[in-house]
């Protein structure tokens, strides 16, 4: 199967405007064959914290949220990061994605576990992998932070998953060291193919490092997006995956 990787500038705290974007992506991503795309954390507002706990509209209330129609029609499966409602009044949202197949329906839902210090203060966390087959392969989810928790992508391999999908915004200071580290020793480490979306610009108080990327299971890099240009870049993926040895233990793939 052939995945897609976007990179996008999101529009500070403006869903339509960033549908329109990330339906140009997925559009662009189908016509360049691939079956999936992943798109960045926080997509669908850029990462405005402040804005977001304070204004219930930018929460996305369920998977059939009428806003998110253009992105479910644009015939491909795709991974969407967005802060999403979890209760009535009082509730923290959660940092959650929602992965709709071609056809537009709902293949499962997934919330952010590991929360970075000042998300703590606007959501609540997951407690649940995230998981979903298409085309005869096993996806794992996960958003960020998370990846640098090594037991989330050994669960993913041990749980026959063969392709790591991470919603992301690492930013061009520290974010891109980190970056060209964590994801493909993690692919090298657990035999699973890893895609990374990103940001690229501005996005709240980052400047997304842009470099939406895709690794194999040995850790060579499939594809990979430049520093500045809102795109999708493409890879084959499939069953190849390298096992662990009987025993071994996983290895943190950077700071906790």
């Amino acid at each position: 199967m052939k995945i897609a990787a976007a990179q996008l500038t999101s529009a500070p705290a403006d869903i339509p405007a960033n549908v329109r974007r990330l339906a140009a992506l997925a559009e662009q991503a189908r016509d360049q064959g691939a079956e999936l795309l992943v798109l960045p954390e926080l997509a669908l507002t850029g990462y405005e914290l402040e804005a977001l706990a304070h204004d219930p509209a930018l929460l996305v209330r369920d998977a059939d949220d009428p806003r998110l129609d253009a992105l479910r029609s644009a015939g491909i499966a795709t991974v969407l990061n967005c802060a999403v409602s979890t209760g009535g009044p009082g509730t923290r949202p959660a940092i959650g994605t929602f992965v709709h197949g071609p056809d537009g329906a709902l293949l499962t839902t997934y919330l952010k576990q590991h929360l970075h210090e000042q998300e703590n203060a606007v959501f609540t966390p997951g407690d649940r992998d995230g998981r979903f087959e298409l085309g005869g392969l096993r996806f794992a989810l996960a958003t960020c932070y998370d990846s640098h928790f090594p037991d989330l992508p050994a669960r993913a391999a041990a749980d026959g998953c063969e392709v790591y999908l991470a919603s992301t915004l690492y930013g061009t200071g520290d974010g891109i060291a980190q970056r060209a580290t964590v994801y493909p020793r993690m692919a090298e480490d657990t035999g699973l193919f890893v895609a990374l979306a990103n940001h690229v610009g501005p996005s709240g108080p980052w400047t997304g490092c842009g470099r939406a990327a895709i690794w194999a299971p040995d850790g060579a890099l499939l594809a990979e997006a430049d520093d500045r240009t809102p795109t999708v870049i493409t890879a084959e993926v499939g069953h190849r995956r390298r096992r662990g040895r009987p025993g071994e233990r996983p290895t943190a793939y950077g700071p906790a």
